[in-house]
């Protein structure tokens, strides 16, 4: 419940302070929030015009990566290969893993995902497959 409610607060300070994340390394954390505990790490990603940042962004195990539409179109993050979606092995969502938003993010909103599994996670936009990003969980 902590971890929602911060998240709600990030969202909000992000969205009203427009914050520029995407000036970070590609391998840095998008953190505003480290209380010393790899979990308690607060990772977000913009989704613009432009695409995906900060990509790749590097995690550890277990954290939750927020991502937040900051463009007037709607965007579907979901994990790689469109259209299956199926590539993280997190089964469940609606299409074919758990990494998947689900439905198109309008302008300001936000969905979170926690990466359970290390490896190297591809996603993308499923309403612009042009658009992609990825994670990488150590």
């Amino acid at each position: 419940m902590k971890k929602i409610i911060l998240l709600l607060i990030l969202t909000i300070v992000l969205f009203i302070a427009g914050c520029d994340l995407g000036n970070q390394s590609n391998t840095e954390t998008a953190s505003s929030s480290n209380t010393g505990e790899g979990n308690d790490v607060l990772y977000v990603i913009e989704i613009t015009s432009e695409g995906f940042s900060p990509s790749p962004l590097t995690v550890t195990q277990g954290s939750t990566v927020t991502w937040i539409n900051k463009d007037a179109n709607e965007h579907w993050p979901a994990s790689a290969m469109h259209p299956t979606h199926a590539i993280y092995p997190e089964s469940g969502g609606c299409i074919g893993s758990k990494f998947d938003a689900c439905k198109g993010l309008k302008e300001g909103e936000s969905w979170s995902f926690t990466f359970n599994e290390k490896g190297t996670w591809n996603y993308h936009d499923h309403f612009d497959v042009s658009k992609f990003g990825k994670i990488i969980v150590e």
